[in-house]
């Protein structure tokens, strides 16, 4: 069993929906399930709606699983996790208020050194515990001995007891942490594989160290994708950068199938640029992915989403840009060298279908071929319309050609008349 573990407290960004890819791609090919898993106990942090928002977007990119479920409803689960952990002496009630241990942290910082819980109600006997009314927090004892584990790309990680240390598992009102849910889940779920970001690397050891307490004995294997950085800056992909959040760039105009494309071709040893999901299963290798950060490029992607509307079935793409004719699509794609984003298409399309109120320095030119055209009758062909208008307006040169595109077109400059006229030509009557 694998799963994709998103929390609903942002937009979902290229890193979330890499994850979800390389998750969904390996689920494949190790015939497991794949589970989604909302992240959803910082109550603080949820946005109302986005849990629904990741699912619709799992949807567009066609990647399935078997179910979701919601980390909140497992809470009973946690505490009961914890109580059996406090019986066995695995964990203890921690008494320290935040204000305390904020000193001891700011301490820390002075002394410059990294902080870490002295232990202060770990010793604590039940009599004092069960005669103690102020609010309590439980921490896992900090483990004996090394946690070592392999990642599949990395290799080995080795941590001593001091790294783990004793941190929380349940907060004061008993929500579980970040950590303890995340571990007690995946062995609830009996999870064989994580694939997550490289900057949960410090949580595997913590993770491992609940599970381990627990008495859990299956190893998990571990895969942590290197982060992501913009091409253009070279900082990290954060949340908060337009560019980085998938809608966004669904709002743009690039096609689910490209922005996958792009995602499983970043750091890695593809057979070929172009490709669909379904076609990377078959060659995809996790352990193939450069261990280093990777960079985004929008360009890049452009060329990507390009390539990838070249091929799109013609009808398929009139109908995204909001009508039903194989002829749409086939002009659309007569501006592919100039554009690369559905947006932009679309804007082409938009343009020539607009009102033509007039053409600075053709006025006239361009009212003489409005009254033209509206007595022209139909041509299959391009000269020959052209033969006609000239006779009929004997208008010739740029005062001819540049009035009669942008009429037809809405623009000065762009592909062939000759090679746009056979798919508006039965929609002459609107576009002028």
């Amino acid at each position: 069993m694998l799963r994709f573990a998103p929390s609903p407290t942002g937009d979902m960004n290229i890193g979330n929906l890499r994850v979800a890819i390389f998750n969904y791609i390996m689920s494949k090919q190790l015939n497991e399930k794949l589970i989604i898993r909302i992240e959803d106990t910082d109550k603080e942090r949820n946005i109302e709606g986005k849990d629904k928002e990741i699912l619709e977007l799992l949807s567009l990119f066609a990647i399935d699983y078997e179910y979701v479920i919601h980390q909140s409803d497992n809470i009973k689960t946690h505490q009961k996790m914890a109580m059996k952990l406090l019986m066995n002496k695995k964990a203890f009630s921690c008494f320290c208020s935040d204000d305390w241990l904020n000193k001891q942290k700011e301490q820390a910082k002075i002394d410059k050194k990294y902080f870490t819980y002295d232990g202060h109600c770990e010793s604590l006997s039940d009599d004092v515990i069960l005669n103690t009314e102020a609010p309590f927090t439980i921490r896992i004892k900090k483990p004996l001995k090394n946690i070592k584990f392999t990642d599949l790309i990395r290799g080995g990680f080795d941590y001593r007891p001091l790294d783990v240390d004793s941190f929380v598992i349940l907060e004061q009102d008993k929500t579980p942490t970040y950590n303890y849910a995340c571990a007690v889940d995946d062995m609830v779920y009996d999870i064989s594989t994580v694939i997550r970001d490289e900057n949960h690397i410090s949580n595997t050891p913590k993770q491992i160290q609940i599970r381990n307490s627990l008495g859990y004995e299956k190893e998990i294997n571990y895969i942590h994708l290197p982060i992501i950085l913009n091409a253009q800056t070279g900082e990290k992909m954060s949340m908060n950068n337009a560019g980085s959040s998938i809608q966004w760039l669904i709002n743009e105009g690039f096609l689910p199938v490209a922005i996958a494309n792009y995602l499983v071709l970043l750091g890695n040893n593809a057979p070929k640029d172009i490709f669909t999901l379904e076609e990377s299963i078959e060659w995809f290798d996790i352990k193939n992915l450069s261990k280093n950060a990777v960079e985004f490029d929008i360009n890049k992607l452009r060329y990507i989403n390009r390539e990838h509307l070249k091929i799109i079935d013609e009808l398929r793409l009139s109908k995204i840009l909001g009508f039903a004719d194989t002829d749409i699509g086939e002009l659309a794609k007569l501006y592919l060298d100039e554009s690369s984003t559905i947006k932009e298409l679309k804007n082409k399309i938009d343009v020539i279908f607009s009102k033509k109120e007039t053409l600075v320095g053709f006025e006239e030119e361009l009212d003489k071929l409005k009254l033209c055209f509206k007595s022209a009758p139909y041509f299959d062909d391009f000269n020959q319309l052209n033969k006609y208008i000239t006779n009929e307006t004997e208008l010739t040169g740029k005062s001819l050609s540049k009035p009669l595109r942008y009429i037809l077109t809405g623009a000065i400059e762009g592909p062939d008349l000759n090679e746009i006229y056979p798919f508006i030509k039965n929609y002459l009557g609107e576009i002028i």
